[in-house]
């Protein structure tokens, strides 16, 4: 017989049941799949400077393509938060993950300019309600103390798949052909989208025991969320005016489409810049920009656990999750000084600092399973994604028309004033850090 404790742990027969740890195998699905999704997003980057040689592209049309996903990635930020908020994400995630990945696929089979800018548009498409859905799984599964851990230890699988894999696909192209950077990517996503929809339950329908679930609830996870939010089937002027009418959320906004330039700049120009102003090779390349990666990876996963380790100590989440994060942010300020020396191992160590920077302010997400209004968890990370990632829009055609055929020197002092306008935003805009709650 089950019962519970005046503490609330579920107990049987007088004995404390031990809570099961679900959790974590959600926590790795959620990373693997944030691995498969990052290397779909760079995996253009690293087949560019092949494709811009094999087609004669400008580095406004270099700009322009990589441009490309950003283009509905941004737009569908929105609606992608939309069906966050209606379909379940054992069902939602495996369809998109395999949809993106076989446009990935045929990136790989198909030839031309045009045919590419159409299929990496759609792999924006299907990639929108990603990080939406990632939010809501952690919302739903990881007590306020876990969050941001979770969230570090997920993010973390942009940066261990870009250090880890961006030297194989590298080798892989130089080895066979650009073509086969996107055929591999793409055949990887379809797998694992079978598996996620195969492994993956919300709370109350898997494994976990009640222990679980209660510790989970207790500590602030929405374990019931499903059940919770009634049933609407648009979205009213109401939530609009919601998510776009607070400071708080403005500066969280803001802040992400400050954060992901830099990220944007790595996803993108990155490889190329290597190749083509350091004068490296394919292969040196991809080891080269996979050093970045690491120190994003390390940055990452510190913050992650200190944010949770000072809420554990009794810290003000607003000093827990905004502190890495803005400290995060200044680090990223000295990319500027990259466009001041010839030396490839300082530029090398200068971005891997940068980027070590832009790791450690990576958990902007668990400010948005904190501040959102819990109705509008959805539409609220929809939106902070959308803002956030005009970035992807932004940053490589901005950059296309700073650099010069001799100086990649202003792609650097660009990212360094965005990185700056992204500090001003945290500190000035977001204030204390608590849940937004709804007009009646």
């Amino acid at each position: 017989m089950t019962n519970t404790t005046s503490a609330g742990a579920p107990t049987r027969d007088g004995l404390t049941v031990k809570a099961s740890r679900v959790r974590v195998l959600v926590a790795v699905m959620l990373f693997v799949t944030v691995v498969i999704n990052y290397l779909d997003r760079s995996n253009l980057s690293i087949a560019m400077p092949a494709i811009a040689e094999e087609m004669d592209l400008s580095k406004a049309q270099q700009g322009l393509l990589l441009s490309a996903f950003g283009w509905t990635y941004a737009a569908l930020q929105i609606p992608g938060g939309w069906l966050v908020d209606r379909i379940q994400p054992r069902v939602l995630y495996p369809v998109c993950l395999i949809l993106w990945s076989l446009a990935t696929f045929f990136m790989g089979i198909l030839g031309g300019f045009v045919a590419l800018i159409a299929l990496r548009m759609l792999v924006g498409v299907f990639e929108a309600p990603a990080y939406p859905v990632n939010s809501r799984v952690a919302t739903m599964w990881f007590p306020e103390r876990e969050r941001a851990t979770a969230i570090g230890f997920y993010t973390s699988g942009q940066f261990i798949g870009l250090a880890l894999l961006t030297p194989v696909l590298s080798w892989l192209q130089a080895v066979v052909s650009w073509h086969w950077v996107f055929i591999a990517t793409g055949l990887v996503g379809v797998v694992w989208g079978v598996f996620w929809y195969l492994g993956y339950r919300d709370p109350r329908q898997s494994r976990a025991n009640e222990a679980e679930i209660e510790l989970i609830r207790s500590g602030g996870g929405l374990v019931d969320l499903v059940r919770e939010q009634p049933e609407r089937t648009r979205i009213t002027r109401g939530d609009v005016a919601t998510v776009l009418g607070r400071r708080k959320l403005w500066g969280i906004y803001l802040g992400q489409f400050c954060l992901t330039s830099t990220l944007w700049f790595f996803l993108t120009w990155f490889p190329t810049y290597l190749v083509e102003y350091r004068e490296m090779d394919y292969i040196k390349s991809g080891f080269l920009a996979s050093l970045p990666f690491i120190a994003a990876l390390v940055g990452v996963l510190t913050s992650g656990v200190l944010s949770d380790f000072l809420v554990r100590r009794g810290a003000s989440l607003g000093m827990a999750r905004k502190g890495p994060i803005i400290t995060g942010l200044l680090l990223s300020t000295v990319m500027v000084t990259a466009g001041f020396t010839d030396s490839t191992a300082v530029v090398i160590l200068i971005l891997s600092i940068a980027f070590f920077g832009n790791g450690l302010a990576s958990i902007t997400w668990s400010l948005v399973s904190t501040l959102a209004p819990q109705r509008l968890l959805g539409l609220t990370g929809g939106m902070f994604n959308f803002i956030g990632n005009l970035s992807s829009i932004a940053t490589p055609i901005v950059i296309g028309f700073l650099v010069t055929e001799d100086s990649f020197a202003p792609a650097f002092g660009y990212m360094s004033a965005i990185t700056v306008l992204g500090v001003l935003s945290y500190v000035l805009l977001v204030g204390r850090v608590e849940r937004v709650q709804e007009r009646a």
